[in-house]
């Protein structure tokens, strides 16, 4: 009996050997893998301070220089900003994203803001519109062949910059609607924030809409 007892607890203190053994291996492996992971991250923090300088630099060379304007189509706002500095803060009106399709044809017309970088292509006064397609069949009226039956005067403002592709910043008759998606791709702005744009900015400014 008493042999038995004496190679049962010769067995229990092997194993408690090879477990103590084994729990100072793995401590010494873990021990190692920390080092060798911390002497890592040590070599790579130039490298990514590096990356992290150039990607800076690049997004600075993509930056409009001097003044540009932003246009936020969800909030109604241009943004007047030179650099990360906001200048100016407009409320205006964008498109309403509506549809209009032509009864008597194929053609449809979606009055949405345009995305994208634009800038100001020419600023003119005492603008005057020349009614599209689509504007007489808003209207349910008929497409007329004249062109002097296009023209309509006083209905733009003051001022108007062109963006290009027939889309302005022009003024509004409806300034109880500036802060609203309500027009038909333009960019309606009040009299005097219109006036004061008109003013300062040039010719050949940045306008990043979104």
């Amino acid at each position: 009996m008493k042999k038995k007892m004496l190679v049962a607890l010769l067995i229990v203190f092997i194993v408690f050997l090879a477990l103590e053994a084994c729990g100072f291996y793995l401590s010494r492996r873990g021990s190692a893998l920390t080092e060798s992971s911390g002497t890592e991250d040590a070599r790579s923090l130039p490298e990514l301070k590096a990356k992290n300088s150039g990607l800076k630099k690049r997004i600075a060379s993509l930056s409009p220089k001097g003044t540009y304007l932003v246009i936020d189509t969800a909030k109604n706002r241009i943004y007047v900003k030179k650099g990360e500095q906001t200048l100016k803060e407009i409320v205006v009106s964008t498109g309403s994203g509506s549809v209009l399709k032509d009864p008597k044809g194929n053609r449809e017309w979606v009055f949405d803001t345009p995305r994208g970088e634009h800038s100001i292509r020419l600023k003119k006064t005492n603008p005057v519109w020349t009614k599209p397609d689509w504007a007489f069949i808003e209207e349910g009226e008929d497409v007329p062949k004249s062109f002097k039956d296009r023209v309509e005067e006083g209905v733009l403002g003051d001022y108007a910059f062109e963006l290009g592709d027939g889309y302005m910043i022009h003024g509004t008759l409806y300034t109880r609607l500036l802060g609203r998606n309500v027009t038909h791709g333009c960019v309606r702005v009040g009299d005097k924030d219109l006036k004061e744009l008109y003013e300062t900015i040039p010719v050949g400014t940045k306008v990043l809409i979104f």
